[in-house]
């Protein structure tokens, strides 16, 4: 399927690995001019190199900045003034009981979860309405509607961006622009492969007995019964980015395997 991204220029925050890089190499693939987004510039140059390995024809560029940091934000705006497409995946998480959460954990999780997207949009939305078209989509999770009791002040800036998101589509009525969000479950992103690898070593176990275990017991709704690959949300997401999903405004729209078992 020829989904009508080339030539649209599109960022991608918190690209160099897990689900930001897939939804990267992805719109690349389908011809986008692709800026990938880390916190250092080893990591964004390596990210480069692999999306230009897998695909020679690669329309790829990148930008290094610290979203705890709104002087790197204001720098990254500075360095790339316009875009058609704003992907707000940066994201950070931590279980913590919440009587151990500080005040500085809640202000430090909302600032580069949630006021990163809000900085982002605030300049890139007024040019996209202006032309007529763009699309602003947030990564944000199943937590947002099943907060995690082990880390809540990760699941309040997930409902928080769902919110944002769809606060700012209402501001695109009647254009070619749209704003969602976008709710991946349990991902088998680079953390998550870490964890389950060195639980299985303390459990003298293997990664896949550890993985079923997870869905036995964290998260039994799940119809997956497996984590979902960063590849399967990205592929939903290069959909939302596209021209073809155009009657896609203002949703919350999952890639969860089922996890959230409500029907809205």
């Amino acid at each position: 399927m020829n989904l009508h991204l080339t030539n649209k220029k599109a960022l991608v925050t918190g690209s160099t690995a897990g689900i930001g890089f897939s939804i990267a190499s992805q719109l690349a693939q389908e011809g986008a001019d692709v800026i990938v987004n880390g916190r250092t510039q080893a990591r964004v140059d390596a990210a480069i190199e692999q999306i230009k390995k897998d695909n020679p024809s690669a329309k790829v560029s990148g930008v290094v900045a610290d979203f705890s940091k709104a002087t790197d934000v204001q720098a990254l705006i500075d360095q790339v003034p316009h875009i058609d497409i704003l992907v707000n995946n940066i994201s950070i998480f931590e279980p913590k009981p919440f009587t151990e959460i500080p005040d500085a954990d809640w202000l430090r999780f909302y600032e580069i979860n949630v006021l990163s997207g809000v900085r982002l949009s605030r300049h890139y939305l007024p040019a996209m309405l202006k032309q007529n078209w763009g699309r602003i989509i947030f990564i944000s999770s199943e937590s947002a509607v099943q907060i995690p009791e082990e880390m809540i002040h990760y699941g309040m800036t997930k409902t928080a961006q769902i919110a944002i998101s769809r606060g700012l589509a209402e501001l695109t009525k009647g254009t070619d622009v749209t704003v969602n969000s976008v709710l991946p479950g349990p991902t088998k992103s680079e953390g998550v492969s870490t964890f389950l690898s060195d639980l299985a070593k303390v459990q003298q176990s293997d990664t896949k007995e550890v993985e079923n275990n997870f869905f036995k017991t964290a998260r039994p709704s799940s119809l997956l019964q497996r984590f979902t690959t960063t590849e399967e949300v990205a592929n939903l997401v290069t959909y939302v980015a596209s021209p073809l999903s155009s009657a896609t405004n203002g949703a919350a729209l999952r890639a969860d395997g089922g996890v959230v078992r409500a029907l809205l």
